[in-house]
């Protein structure tokens, strides 16, 4: 079973580097040109996170996520898990739509494997349908719903080195069209010491995949059909057609993050983190956090933690040059991302363990959100 899944892991990350250099070897950039891929992926709620402690730490929450969030920032990380967990967290996103995500996990081998699944939706429903002959709706309405279902295996290869792989279905919704597709995330996590202090570091590549094509009856079209010659001109009823749509790859990303616990004591832990993002429909992302913790509190078995981050993604303008089109100021100074708080408390009591997280996340000129979380292991 152990080289059964080595094997499986290890192929996994050839493929991956493999199709990842092929991507970059067809996408070579010409001198003074950015030639990143803006608005050309699709199902990009596939970036929206899993938890509040992520949420509060961002993209450098996956060099020590050891719990089942780390299904959905890196699958290795749940190979460190002691008891089967479960996680649970939702918040409001932009224009009144709404993200949530839930996983499970089961070490089993002694603990040295680890089997996950993760589910994540988004969407909102009923909204008004406008157009140019219905300028006010024509009473009508249309809903999009988005999901990804996914499974995790993940291993101890040693007690420094773990690697975890996870197999994803992707679904999507746009009002009267749907498509589905199906992707891979692979991450690696590396533990060691430096000063008798715990330092971690990760690597991960996510949404690794098919392309998504719409279709469904919202492409269905009527066209007009000319009359047939000597026919005196006789109407003819419309042909039905449908539309083809294009064809959308994933948000893939690549990741890498790095946490040092600057102060860990029996009840004390202070760890800074820092992270390099680097998505294929954007600019490179960068940044820095920290978490602080208080462990075991009194002997009561609560732990409480405070969580701060600051993510920096150059904004993706574009400004109006005052003629008919448009400039592409791609180097603008103003930020996507920005600084994200939050905290914690857990209780733990012989086999089970509680946790409630909060996070609040700015991102620009988007403005903020709130993020909730609840977890459970025993």
């Amino acid at each position: 079973m152990r080289r059964l899944l080595r094997n499986t892991l290890v192929g996994a990350a050839v493929i991956g580097l493999a199709a990842a250099g092929t991507a970059r070897a067809q996408e070579v950039p010409l001198p003074g040109i950015d030639n990143t891929a803006f608005g050309t992926t699709s199902a990009e709620f596939l970036l929206l996170g899993a938890g509040a402690r992520g949420a509060a730490l961002g993209n450098m929450y996956a060099a020590i996520a050891t719990d089942p969030t780390a299904l959905y920032w890196n699958p290795a990380g749940v190979a460190e898990i002691a008891r089967p967990g479960v996680s649970l967290s939702t918040y409001d996103y932009l224009a009144d739509t709404r993200y949530s995500w839930g996983g499970i996990a089961f070490p089993f081998n002694d603990g040295q494997t680890t089997i996950g699944f993760q589910i994540g939706t988004f969407g909102f429903s009923d909204q008004p349908i406008y157009s140019l002959s219905a300028p006010d709706g024509d009473g009508s309405t249309y809903s999009v719903s988005e999901s990804f279902y996914g499974v995790t295996l993940a291993q101890n290869f040693s007690d420094r080195f773990s690697a975890g792989l996870t197999g994803k279905v992707v679904s999507s919704s746009l009002a009267k069209v749907s498509a589905t597709g199906v992707a891979v995330d692979f991450g690696t996590s590396f533990h060691a010491l430096v000063a008798e202090r715990p330092i971690r570091a990760s690597f991960v590549i996510a949404n690794l995949g098919s392309t998504l094509r719409y279709s469904g009856v919202g492409l269905d079209i009527l066209v007009s059909r000319p009359s047939p010659p000597n026919s005196q001109q006789v109407p003819q009823d419309p042909a039905p057609a449908r539309y083809t749509a294009e064809s959308f790859g994933l948000p893939v990303v690549f990741r890498v993050a790095l946490a040092y616990d600057f102060i860990n004591s029996v009840s004390t832990r202070v760890t800074v983190l820092g992270a390099f993002s680097q998505p294929n429909n954007s600019r490179a992302t960068g940044g820095g956090g920290l978490e602080w913790g208080l462990t075991n509190i009194g002997q009561t078995g609560f732990t409480v933690m405070a969580r701060g981050s600051y993510t920096y993604q150059a904004d993706n303008n574009f400004a109006p040059t005052g003629d008919a089109g448009f400039g592409t100021d791609l180097w603008a100074t103003e930020d996507l991302d920005g600084l994200a708080l939050g905290g914690g408390i857990m209780y733990n009591r012989g086999t089970v363990g509680l946790g409630l997280d909060y996070a609040y996340r700015h991102m620009g000129v988007l403005g903020g959100t709130h993020v909730y979380s609840a977890s459970i292991n025993w």
